[in-house]
């Protein structure tokens, strides 16, 4: 299938989902104020544009979601790096890893309510959690799975020194695994930033806390859209520059 062909058919597919949510919305099956109509959220955006609320919530949500998800990128790839690297890194906080995995970036809210308090740094450091884990994994993996070949053979060729070794052989070997779990944090990120600001941090996620205390689910819908929209803005961002730096793949 052509590229333009699958635009085509993805168009029509968010379409369909528009035009079938309006008609639901419409029928009457669901109380408006339960289910408000796309076509309900444009109008909903035009308020809360003049008023400047949805330029201020943008930019709050940006500014925590792009220094936690910088960290947690940094630290993710640096870790599961390091730890792909060293058997005896590896052996050494590996049990300390299974332990804080499965512990969900929500459950530390109290903590970084504690260290933070109510504040960006707080919405930072659960984003930045998030990020950590999945790029931690995907860097893991990526690295482990370059070929051994690859490695002997920089050896006979001079490059058996880490860092000469770590920058001409296994990066470039495991930048697509590396790059790709950079991708998953991107939404990951978003999905997070709802969930960092439930608890009074100026930005999407407490807008919409507080359009749905007051039942305005068409604000509620207005900033949902606006995180998708954020993230599609991103992923497309971040696909340009994935594909120019392994263009020597092509």
């Amino acid at each position: 299938m052509k590229s333009y062909q699958k635009v085509a058919l993805s168009a029509l597919g968010v379409l369909v989902f528009l035009l079938a949510w309006e008609a639901v919305a419409r029928s009457g099956v669901v109380p408006a104020r339960l289910l408000p109509s796309p076509s309900a959220v444009p109008a909903a955006f035009l308020t809360e544009f003049k008023s400047g609320t949805w330029q201020e919530m943008v930019l709050a949500s940006l500014s925590h979601y792009l220094v936690g998800l910088s960290l947690g990128t940094f630290l993710g790839v640096s870790f599961g790096t390091a730890a792909a690297l060293w058997g005896k890194w590896d052996a050494f906080q590996a049990w300390v890893v299974r332990m804080l995995r499965p512990i969900p970036a929500i459950a530390w809210i109290p903590f970084a309510i504690i260290w933070f308090g109510v504040s960006e740094g707080a919405a930072s450091f659960l984003i930045s959690l998030t990020v950590f884990w999945i790029n931690y994994y995907a860097s893991y993996a990526a690295v482990r799975g370059v070929d051994k070949d690859l490695i002997e053979l920089g050896h006979a060729f001079g490059q058996g020194g880490l860092i000469p070794r770590l920058f001409k052989i296994i990066l470039p070997g495991a930048l697509p695994g590396i790059l790709s779990g950079m991708r998953a944090g991107l939404g990951q990120g978003w999905m997070t930033v709802v969930a960092a600001e439930l608890f009074g941090i100026s930005g999407l996620g407490m807008r919409m806390m507080e359009a749905s205390g007051l039942l305005a689910t068409h604000i509620v819908v207005l900033y949902m859209v606006t995180i998708a929209l954020l993230y599609g803005v991103s992923d497309f961002l971040f696909m340009q520059v994935q594909s120019r730096v392994l263009s020597w793949q092509r």
